[in-house]
């Protein structure tokens, strides 16, 4: 049998018919009747729980891990408004699902009750941990830490932050046949597979190093004791009142800030949103204090060439095995920035790792991946404006 994996869409405005016929699809396409595990992600302008209902109904309830989202990616490209579901039968590949349960109660704690969740349920060894998780009501990179608390600093962490069709007022994530709001889920693998992991951003650093001297979680103050907004100003000649709210989310899908990570060469990309009236940036992930931040610029172009290098290195990674599966968690930001000729960034990374290859994904509010997509020496983090593709094998 080895792995067989097929992957469905469906715009049907009718929720839990959509989840049925995405779900249908994907089976008829894996050829299998009772999948090991079932992924979906899920447009959050329909009824959630109907849509799990159809996905169970045509799964025949099998286990069940997923989110709602900004878009669906599947091999025929970008989507919006609809359900996308990938199912995986293996005989070398052992899915272990689990939940953290809600993060507003500690987003570290949460991530560590994910881990524990996941470990406690296998005695062979995790190979990885895919995991879908809510960034609204929690800090994404103190999930990160929270699991790395128990499986360690080096263990292997992808996935992505579930979205809200870009509304940002609350996402969801699917665990089995429950709809969960501001929550955890994620699964483990173990087994004998290789695994790929491409991460990616394209964002080049311009202009000098600066410090942050004040920040409170995504909160930028100060940096270099000036209001935040100033790094903004000082390059683009505009003024914090021009710059307040949509101004500035639209500017910074093109020029985002750079953080600086101890002991590597990569940039964290960090996603600034909105100005208040004292010059403060909030960003879509943390930035501590005493962190070097630079403004970064970005294109069309080179967000292509990241996402095909990406997919490059997730392919040398499976050390010439072919992929039987892709998931991509793809920053929104993104999609923004290409408009229109999102799929082109698609069409990259299937020109890499296969055109058949069944591939399913979503466009994110954050993304989680080893820095580089080292997969060898993995230190996962919590990323913006960032494909990660997962590649197995």
């Amino acid at each position: 049998m080895a792995t067989q994996a097929g992957v469905g869409l469906s715009n049907n405005k009718d929720s839990r018919q959509a989840g049925y016929e995405a779900c249908s699809l994907a089976m008829k396409k894996a050829g299998v009747e009772n999948p090991d595990i079932v992924i979906a992600f899920s447009s959050a302008e329909l009824n959630q729980n109907d849509v799990i209902r159809g996905i169970n109904e045509a799964s025949n309830k099998a286990p069940l891990v997923g989110c709602s989202d900004a878009g669906q990616i599947t091999n025929e490209g970008p989507n919006k408004g609809g359900v996308s579901v990938m199912v995986i039968k293996s005989d070398s590949i052992k899915f272990i699902p689990g939940t953290g349960g809600q993060i507003s109660s500690g987003a570290r704690e949460s991530g560590a009750a994910l881990a524990k969740d996941i470990s406690g349920k296998t005695a062979e060894p995790l190979k990885l941990l895919m995991m879908l998780t809510d960034v609204l009501k929690g800090n994404g990179a103190d999930i990160v830490r929270g699991v790395q608390d128990v499986l360690g600093q080096d263990f292997l962490i992808v996935g992505g932050a579930a979205g809200d069709d870009f509304q940002f007022k609350e996402t969801y994530v699917y665990y089995y046949d429950q709809v969960l709001p501001s929550s955890i889920v994620g699964v483990g693998l173990s087994g004998n597979f290789s695994v790929g992991i491409g991460v990616r951003h394209g964002w080049t650093p311009v202009g000098l190093s600066k410090k942050v001297t004040k920040s409170s979680g995504a909160v930028v103050e100060e940096i270099e004791g000036k209001p935040a907004v100033t790094i903004y100003e000082e390059y683009f000649g505009k003024k914090a009142e021009e710059l307040k709210a949509e101004p500035l989310a639209i500017m910074a899908i093109t020029y985002p800030l750079g953080m600086s990570v101890e002991g590597s060469d990569e940039f964290l990309i960090r996603d600034p949103i909105t100005v208040d009236e004292k010059g403060a940036i909030t960003c879509a992930a943390e930035i501590p204090e005493g962190s070097e931040v630079r403004l970064m610029i970005g294109s069309e172009d080179d967000a292509i060439a990241a996402a095909k290098d990406a997919a490059q290195k997730a392919l040398e990674q499976l050390g010439g095995v072919q992929p039987k599966a892709v998931v991509i968690f793809n920053c929104i930001a993104r999609n923004k920035l290409f408009g229109r000729d999102a799929g082109e960034e698609i069409q990259a990374i299937q020109s890499i790792l296969g055109v058949n290859v069944p591939l399913i994904g979503f466009y994110t509010y954050g993304e989680q991946a080893p820095i580089g997509g080292n997969v060898a020496r993995p230190f996962s983090c919590f990323h913006n404006e960032t494909v990660v593709i997962m590649a197995l094998g």
